[in-house]
Order: C-alpha cells, then structure tokens, then sequence
C-alpha cells in the first residue's frame, strides 16, 4: 500500500520555469561531458601517455554508464524523492568531472569517466520525470521542445567546445572536465531553490536489486561488443558469439527476474500498453540517427572537406538549428492545438529524407548543401524525440510514470551506442576496402587502421582519400535510411489520445485516493 507523505503542491508557471531552469542547466552540462571529449582526445591521451586502444574507451565507458543505469534511476524515482536523487544525481557528475580535471593517467581518467556516466544517466532519466510531475501533459508540449533543444545542443556543440579550449593555450583539455563543474553547482542550487515536489513514501516496497544487477550487466555486456566488434575482433568470431550469448542470456534472467518481482526495475505491464511499445522501438531508433549524424558528420567535414576540428564543430550547426526550431516550435503548437500524432508522422517522413540526401554527400559536395541536408535530418529528429516521451508519458498511469520514462531514455541511448558502434565498424571496413582498390600494396599507409594525416600528404593522394572517405560516409547513412523508415512505421501505429489536463503528481494523488 502507497502513503502520500504530503499534498501535491500547486505549480505556478513561475514555479515551472525556476525549476526547469535548474533542470536543463543540469542536463546541458551532462550531455556536454559525453561529446565534449570527442576534438580533445588525441591531445588528452598524448599527456597521460595512454595507447591507441584507449581513445575509444574514454568516451564508451561514460556512455556505458550512462546507458545501463537510466532504468534504474527511473525506478528509485518511482520510490524516493526525486529532488534528492537529481541533486545526488548532479553531484556525482560535479565528482567526475574533477577526477577527471585532474587525472594523472589514464586510468584515473576512465574511472572518472564512469562516476560522470552514473550521474549523467540519473539527470537524463529524472530530468524528464521532474517534468511530468509538475506538467500536465497538454501543457508539456511547449517545455518538452525546450529539452529536446538542449539535448540537440549538448549533443552537437560538445565537440565544438572542446576543439576551442583544446586550441586555447591558457587553458587547454582538462577545462573540457573543468567548465561544467560552476553550472552543475548552480543547478544543484537552483534546484534546492525551486524545485518542490511531494514525497511519496510506500509501504513494504525494496529495490530489486537482482534485476539491477542483470539488466545493467546484459546491457553492458551488449555495448562492450559492440564497441570492440570490428576494431579488436571480426564481427564474425568466437568473442561476438560469446559476449552476444552472455549478453542475451542475462537480460533473458533479468526478463524473468522483472516478471515476478514485487517492484521490478521496469514493470514488464507497461510494454503491454501499445504507445509505449512503439514509441520505444521508435526512440531506439531515433538514437541511430541522432547520435550516427553527429559522430560521422564530424568526421567527414575533416577528411573529405579538409576542414580542422574547430571548423567541424561549426559545420554542425545547421543540425542544432534544425533541431532547436522544430522541437520548440512543434511543443508549442501541441501544447495550443492538443494534437500531437502530426508531428510524430512529420519527424519520422523528414528524418528519412534527411538521411536519404546525406546519402549522396561525395567529396564536391558543397558546404551550403551540406548544411541544407543537416537541418532536414534536425528537423526530423526534433519533431520525433521529445514528443515520443510526451506520447507514452500520456498514456500510462502515473505510477508508471518514472519506468516509461526511463524506458525510453534507455532505448535512446541503447540505439545510439549500439548503431554509432555498428554503422562506425562498417564506415571502417568500406574505408579498408576503398583503399585496397585505389592505392593496391599501399593501402595501409593512407587507408588503415589509423585516420590519415591529411596535412603530410600530397595534394593527389589527399584527394583521393577525401574522396573514399566522402564514398564510405554517404553509405553509412543510406544503411540508416531503413531504420528511419521503421521508426516512421513505429509512429504510425502509435493511436492518438487526448492530452491529460492533470499534472503527473495531481494524477498520481487521484490514482491513490482511488485506491490503484
């Protein structure tokens, strides 16, 4: 049985706006700290004198972190003060991050990476359920726009920030860590501030923790391989069939776990409910494209456009522009008119034919037509993204509101290690490939395991590898093409129901006085 410790507050729009301003300061610094290391590494590992094999791993095992532990911050929101669990939350991340300042080597780095992981998990998943707490979701439309925008901007501009302090002699890579430790403070004291949310205590109620343990472990498993299948093994070997085995074989145990726990991590019930279904194959999906876009954009801006990394970042704009007018303009169009299934069919048509023009970049490809073809995939992803999580937080009771939630991040995220993981090790093989079929016995010299200097080549073999590299990357993103189709199929069997004028909490009170 559930107590209420105490009523539902009233939430003013001021009350809203103070406390969400806490919220996305929290959740732009937690997003930034998984990108904003991509343009620094190669000088970061210079200094702690660490291997080519750790470039990688910096940034996996923050997103591992991250990934496998948002189910359960989901959870223990369902069961304790959400105020408390997002300031700890915050404040792992502020421990991370000046771990990681002053890391020594190597080592120290990689374990502050995992603490700034934990805690960048709890802000993404609590962040959204803080939302829906307070928001009734007719009115959530116009402030899940506003998350979807910082999201996109944490996402893109990370690698932006990061070549430019890189590049900034007083202050250099370890203000990559550094420069989010104020921001985090203040949200943390922001939030102590503004945010007041009841308590809701229940009865006879413990952490499955056995579940925990088997989800965080089986997804773990699954991302470890799909970052290393590829560079440190054949996709086709003893340890793909190995670690995939475990891998399925613990979340199968953490299926059969859930299924018969008291308070499961995620409550299997929800996945009965059709919108959370498929806005999570959707969102998994959007992950894909999202988080491939980033990463494989950045790469062909330096290699077949020739530009430096500070340059790149810049040339990703166009994808926050994109992204930032549609989520916030579509948020507050649904919060006006109350519908919503419009937008989700709109992202998920635009997002494929994002894809299907970046599938025709080649090394003559103009930088404006470029930046025309990222704003068509940002506008896609920000009609999709947020309004996913608006669409199934609408349809589960309140109860379920802190799981579907979480549920959702996870997939996100989950698709976006595992496709940036995946579409990466293919965008090698083709580059392998194209090499061997230009330069012949030479290949490893320009084409191999390690990206080619451009500026100690000469001008013909530079044009040449512009041009493979250009080739490999266009394919990458007709590969993705179909899972964007999947993704506007999945919302197009999503039903449109009409937005609830109650917030999450009110929803919650009226549930338990009902006796659910």
């Amino acid at each position: 049985m559930s107590t209420e410790a105490e009523a539902s507050p009233a939430h003013s729009r001021r009350d809203v706006i103070q406390a969400l301003s806490g919220l996305m300061m929290g959740m732009f610094v937690s997003i930034l700290a998984s990108t904003i290391v991509s343009n620094a590494l190669p000088r970061i590992v210079a200094d702690l004198k660490g291997s080519q094999s750790i470039f990688a791993w910096i940034v996996t095992v923050e997103l591992l972190a991250m990934t496998a532990t948002v189910p359960l911050w989901g959870k223990l929101a369902d069961l304790y003060s959400r105020k408390l669990l997002i300031q700890a939350s915050l404040g792992l991340f502020v421990l991370g991050s000046l771990i990681a300042g002053f890391s020594v080597n190597v080592e120290m780095l990689i374990v502050s990476r995992v603490v700034q992981g934990l805690g960048a998990g709890g802000v993404t998943a609590l962040a959204t359920i803080v939302m829906a707490a307070m928001i009734p979701p007719r009115e959530l439309g116009k402030y899940a726009g506003l998350f979807g925008a910082v999201f996109g901007v944490g996402t893109v501009a990370g690698p932006l920030i990061g070549g430019l302090l890189v590049d900034t002699s007083w202050l250099g890579w370890r203000w990559c860590f550094f420069i989010g430790v104020p921001f985090t403070l203040a949200a943390i004291y922001l939030l102590q501030r503004t945010l007041n949310l009841p308590v809701v205590r229940k009865e006879n109620t413990k952490i499955d923790y056995l579940g925990a343990f088997l989800i965080v472990s089986g997804v773990s498993t699954l991302l470890i391989w799909s970052s290393l299948a590829g560079q440190k093994f054949e996709w086709w070997s003893g340890w793909t069939a190995g670690l995939v085995s475990l891998g399925v074989l613990l979340l199968v145990a953490a299926v059969r776990v859930e299924a018969t726990a008291h308070d499961p991590i995620v409550p299997l019930s929800i996945f009965r409910n059709r919108t959370v279904s498929l806005a999570t194959v959707a969102s998994a999906l959007v992950g894909v494209a999202m988080f491939g876009g980033t990463v494989f954009l950045s790469q062909y801006f330096q290699l077949a456009l020739g530009k430096t990394p500070t340059q790149a970042g810049l040339m990703s704009l166009p994808l926050i522009f994109g992204l930032l007018v549609s989520s916030t303009v579509a948020g507050a169009l649904i919060t006006k008119y109350g519908k919503w299934k419009a937008f989700l069919v709109a992202g998920g048509i635009i997002m494929v034919a994002g894809l299907l023009l970046l599938s025709m970049l080649t090394a003559e490809t103009t930088v404006f037509m470029v930046s025309v073809y990222m704003v068509v995939l940002g506008v896609g992803v920000g009609l999709l993204m947020q309004n996913l999580v608006l669409a199934a937080q609408n349809d589960v009771p309140a109860k379920d509101l802190g799981a579907t939630t979480s549920t959702l991040t996870f997939f996100r995220s989950l698709g976006g290690a595992v496709g940036v993981s995946a579409l990466g090790a293919v965008l090698a093989n083709k580059v392998s490939s194209l090499a061997e079929e230009k330069f012949g016995p030479m290949a490893g010299a320009v084409g191999g395991e390690q990206v080619p200097d451009l500026s100690v080549l000469p001008p013909e073999v530079k044009a040449v590898i512009a041009d493979i590299y250009a080739t490999a990357t266009a394919e990458i993103f007709l590969i993705g093409t179909p899972f964007a189709v999947l993704a506007l199929i999945a919302v197009v069997f999503i039903k449109e129901k009409p937005l609830k004028e109650q917030s999450g909490d009110d929803r919650l009170a009226a549930e338990m006085a009902a006796g659910h």
